[in-house]
This record gives C-alpha cells, structure tokens and sequence, in this order.
C-alpha cells in the first residue's frame, strides 16, 4: 500500500525542512489542514525516528486544535480521505485513527488540557497554535515529547503578537527550529480573483492578518504604514541631535532565549533636524553590555557631531557616564550629554505628542536602512504591551532636545571681528 499526496511547493518546503521544530504563519487557504494531514500520517507511519528511537504502538502522534470539535471538523474527514489505504480503524466517538503498523494518530483539543496528558509522544501538530494558551506546549505537550526526542509541528493565522509570534521569534535564534511565513497567495491553486475579491471585501487590518499573514495587526493604530517616507539623500541645512534610550545592564547570560527576546534593547536615534522638519539617519538597537553602549555612543558622536547628545536619565545613565568619560578621554572628544527625562509623562502619550503629528503632516523623514523596518514594526504594534518600543522611545526623545534651525549654518559662519581687544 502507498499513501499518495501533492504538495505545492511551499507546503513542500515546509515539509521537506529536516528540523526537529518547525512553526509556520500562513494566511488563509495556503494549504494549513492538508500540509497537517501529511504530515501525522508520515510521522505515524514511522516506526522509528530521526533522533534512532524505536516508536512502538504506544508512542502516538497528536493533532491539537484549540477545541476537539474544532479538530474532528478541521481534520478527520481530511486524514481519512487521504490515508484510507494506510488506515486500520477509525474510532468517531475519541477521534483517534489506527494505522496498518499498529501506530495511533489521536485528536485533541487544548481547552482539555488533561486528555493531553498520560501518554508517550513521538510527534504533534499544533493548527491554530495562536488561538491556544501557550502551557498547553510549554508545560504538557513539550516534556511529553522529550522521551523519544519527539517533534512538533506548530501552524496557524497569525492574532496579533501573542505567543504564536514570540514563538515565531525564538525559533529563528534556535537551530533546532525553522520558521515560515507565507501569504495565502504563496498558494499558487487559489484564484487571484478571489484574493483580490476578499482584498475588496474585508479591512485592511483583517485582509493582512487573514490573508497575508501579518502580526503586525492589532496594535493602538496610533501609526500608519504610509507615514514611513524614505529619501534618498539627507536634507541640506540643520543640525543633527542623538538620543538614547538605554536599557538594562544585568547578566544576561543565564537567562533563556525566550526571556531575553522580551528583554528591552538599547536604542540610539541619530536625527538632523531643520526647517523641514526631522530627517532620521539611522535607529542603532541592540543588547550591548555597558562598555559598548558607551563605544557605540561615542562613535555615533564622532561622526554626526550632533548640536546636542542626549541619554535618558537614572540609574542606567549613571552606569554608562564613568565608560563614556573614557572614550572621552581616549579619543580626545569631550560634550556634555543631555539628561533626558519622562516629565511625568505616560509612555503612550509621549510618545504620541512627539511623533503621530510629526509623522502625519509628513515633518518626519527617513534615510533607507535595515534599522527602518524594524522601527515601522515597533510603532505598527505601538502601544501592545507585549511587544518592543525601544526604538520609538528614543527617537521621541529627539522632540526635548532638538531646536529647528530657521537659518542658514552658512551665513553664521560668515562674521568679522570688529574689535581686536573685545573679540566682536
């Protein structure tokens, strides 16, 4: 018996991929149910796995949705259908499928969480992953799998940036995990018609979140995509001012992936301000330890000589000031930062006032860069709690210290000394 399937050609990939994790963001209709049924077939067919374990029929695959009446309408009819020439027995009332090796394919779902518990795992397909609470991975269905070293399947639409994206993101930085991302039109037996039908139908928020996979859906819509205009070449005239926003300094070396994804960074927002308004050169974001953020600083002064440099005041600033003090005296450049400070301020409403109006009337300028996406990210999502605004913050803070210059830098330069002994 042969178990016959056509995938397109990312299912493909994603199927293909030899990682032990694998999470996938896909709009609707890319294929997510079909890609799933392949895939707990060929993983219960199996009767030993990559890592060399034996699966005997007391090892089973899950597929988990967020609800088992979810689970039974998503897949049963599907799995059936496809593995009928590789399926023994079907059990309605429980949802589990017994294959022609012995092996067992169950549905779930994760608003049981103690029907998932008790047994031994070699593989599970999470569909939905978003629409569940992140312990049903984290705490059962994960320590389930460490027996046989088992994998998982993670897929779904994307709700915002809840767990499904942190998810996303942390597996990325981890080599045992591979991530996708496809938009429903990566389908390539879906109808541009029809796309382009739902295009005209829906919102723009809900066609990029269902269709085109965004997690950038969801946030306090304070920002808009169309607010991010990049220039070729900087504006003549104005002076430049830097800002930064410095996050902590503590040992990161014993913390988790996942923690120090959620961890703050460092942001330093480089801006020439005029009468146009402001131009921003660069955004430098990372996790550096207080000796580089203080390099970093520097050299970001060294090179733009901004009118005035400016560091958020506190605890951080002090700890960066006896590093700075010896770049200072190294390379022989010597300013005065800015303290800058929240006035009292919530972080939503300063960081508003400083830049939605900014941004709105087109005052607000940028130098195409890789910094630049991420920063469109931050104020999509602005102001979610669950993600990153580092970069905003500090390029808000522009607003305390940046004084527009009307005139002409050239014309200043061009005085005479009136007085030899009184100096004008």
């Amino acid at each position: 018996m042969q178990l016959k399937f056509e995938l397109h050609p990312p299912q493909l990939e994603i199927f293909e991929t030899n990682s032990r994790f694998k999470v996938c963001a896909a709009g609707r209709r890319f294929g997510k149910s079909y890609l799933s049924a392949v895939t707990l077939l060929i993983e219960g067919l199996k009767n030993k796995n990559e890592k060399g374990y034996n699966l005997g029929e007391d090892i089973v695959v899950y597929y988990v949705a967020p609800t088992f009446q979810q689970g039974k309408d998503i897949m049963w009819k599907l799995i059936k259908g496809l593995g009928k020439d590789v399926i023994n027995q079907t059990l309605e009332n429980t949802g589990v499928v017994k294959l022609i090796n012995g092996r067992e394919i169950h549905i779930k779902g994760s608003d049981r969480p103690d029907t998932l518990r008790g047994v031994g795992l070699s593989y599970v397909v999470l569909d939905e992953y978003a629409d569940m609470k992140p312990q049903v991975w984290e705490e059962i269905l994960s320590p389930t799998l460490a027996d046989v070293e088992g994998g998982a399947l993670f897929i779904g639409t994307p709700k915002g940036k809840n767990h499904f994206y942190e998810l996303l993101k942390q597996g990325e930085r981890d080599e045992d995990w591979t991530c996708f991302e496809f938009k429903s039109m990566d389908n390539p037996f879906i109808p541009k018609k029809e796309i382009e039908n739902q295009k005209g139908r829906l919102s723009a928020d809900v066609f990029r979140q269902e269709f085109e996979a965004s997690f950038n859906v969801g946030g306090g819509a304070v920002f808009q995509p169309d607010m991010f205009t990049t220039i070729k070449e900087t504006p003549d005239g104005g002076n430049y001012y830097i800002a930064v926003d410095p996050a902590g300094f503590g040992d990161t070396a014993k913390k988790s992936k996942s923690r120090l994804a959620r961890l703050d960074q460092h942001a330093i927002a480089i801006v020439k301000v005029g009468e146009y308004g402001w131009h921003v050169e660069d955004i430098q974001v990372g996790r550096w330890d207080v000796r580089e953020t203080s390099i970093k600083i520097i050299k970001a002064y060294q090179k733009y000589r901004p009118m005035k440099l400016g560091i958020e005041g506190g605890s951080l600033k002090n700890a960066i000031m006896p590093y700075l003090s010896d770049q200072m005296r190294r390379l022989n450049i010597y300013f005065t930062p800015v303290e800058l400070t929240h006035g009292g301020q919530r972080k939503i409403d300063r960081v508003t006032w400083a830049l939605q109006g900014r941004l709105e009337h087109g005052r607000v300028s940028f130098t195409a860069g890789t910094y630049l996406k991420q920063l469109a990210e931050q104020a999509l999502d602005f102001p979610n709690p669950l993600t990153h605004d580092d970069m905003l913050d500090a390029l808000a803070y522009i607003d305390q210290i940046a004084v527009t210059s009307y005139i002409d830098e050239s014309v200043v330069d061009t005085w005479e000394m009136m007085d030899d002994f009184a100096g004008y």
